[in-house]
């Protein structure tokens, strides 16, 4: 059975490249482009890998991140952010605790490395 992944930004293009990229790597991918029902998501689709954008409108997905790993059901979900910002790793990493960061823009082999060590964890 193919593993799932959740992917959550704004920017459509965005999505429609990563799903793209990660379909065709056998993954079954489910894309969002807002936040608003994503942890209504996450209980009925099971993820096996959220990649959330840093910045959502509403809540962004350094909140998300956070939430995520405070919350027992979700804890051990692994979570990939997705960023422009360099400089944010420190405070991302304090403050939400992703499993990894993804830094835009990304090449194809990096997206795919961080979802594979990932999964593989």
């Amino acid at each position: 059975m193919a593993k799932k992944i959740l992917i959550v930004d704004h920017n459509e293009l965005m999505t429609d490249v990563m799903s793209y990229i990660l379909t065709g790597k056998g993954y079954d991918v489910i894309a969002l482009n807002q936040a608003d029902h994503i942890f209504t998501n996450i209980n009925q689709n099971h993820p096996d890998l959220v990649i959330l954008d840093s910045l959502l409108p509403g809540i962004d997905g350094v909140d998300i991140c956070r939430l995520l790993k405070r919350n027992k059901a979700t804890q051990a979900l692994p979570v990939i952010i997705c960023s422009y910002n360099d400089d944010a790793d420190q405070s991302i990493q304090q403050i939400a605790t992703p499993d990894d960061i993804l830094h835009k823009p990304f090449g194809m082999s990096n997206l795919i490395e961080k979802v594979e060590y990932q999964l593989a964890a």
